[in-house]
């Protein structure tokens, strides 16, 4: 199965982490992984393991095009001029040109203004096509309503989610777009544990299927 984003862009639903995974078992990791049917590896600045992740996908010997990769930039490269850097040093070490996902890895309350300002750094790599989709991680719905004054599209990510950018008009915020999922052929058909966002799909921002809106708080998700 496949989550299809908002800008059109396809993720396939069931993917490989490397969270806590060694660089030196990552490569062999990622290499049984997409051998067996794989297409999506998460990866990410903080894991310390990018590298080793796109010497695994050469390995495996399938075409770029075949495979979704997705990293994350840390907070200590959060800014615009920060995050456009981020992403160079991502796509160095993956070995590749071009991201099909890039988010930011968690928000960093204290400097908000840089978060913000990262974000909009990632709205200038999407487009000038050096990645396909944006989006953020590990945000609560209060981060996502944090005003951004200028920031046409809200985030592409949710906690262990994927969206896509959204456009709004008048003042923007960061904010939770709803997504549809779709198949392709040449892709394992799986159930992902992760379900994107979106109010249409009748979940919640963490993926727990619920009612109609009622006054229970969102349950916290795990970071990552």
């Amino acid at each position: 199965m496949e989550l299809k984003l908002n800008n059109g862009v396809t993720m396939p639903a069931l993917g490989l982490g490397v969270f806590q995974s060694p660089p030196e078992e990552t490569t062999a990791a990622v290499q049984t992984a997409l051998e067996v049917g794989y297409r999506h590896i998460d990866t990410a600045a903080a894991y310390g393991n990018e590298r080793e992740v796109g010497e695994g996908i050469r390995r495996s010997g399938l075409p770029r095009e075949d495979v979704f990769i997705e990293t994350k930039v840390w907070v200590s490269d959060y800014g615009y001029d920060e995050a456009l850097h981020a992403c160079d040093k991502a796509a160095g070490k993956l070995g590749v040109e071009q991201l099909d996902l890039l988010i930011l890895h968690q928000p960093a309350p204290d400097r908000f203004e840089k978060t913000i300002a990262a974000y909009k750094g990632l709205e200038t790599l999407l487009k000038d096509g050096r990645v396909r989709a944006i989006g953020v991680s590990n945000f609560m719905p209060h981060h996502l309503q944090q005003p951004a004054p200028g920031n046409r599209r809200g985030p592409g990510r949710q906690p262990d989610r994927a969206c896509t950018p959204t456009s709004s008009s008048g003042p923007s915020r960061l904010r939770t777009p709803s997504t549809a999922s779709s198949r392709r052929p040449g892709h394992p058909s799986a159930e992902s544990r992760s379900t994107p966002a979106g109010a249409r799909t009748g979940r919640t921002s963490c993926g727990t299927r619920r009612s109609p809106p009622s006054p229970t708080p969102t349950p916290r998700p795990r970071r990552r």
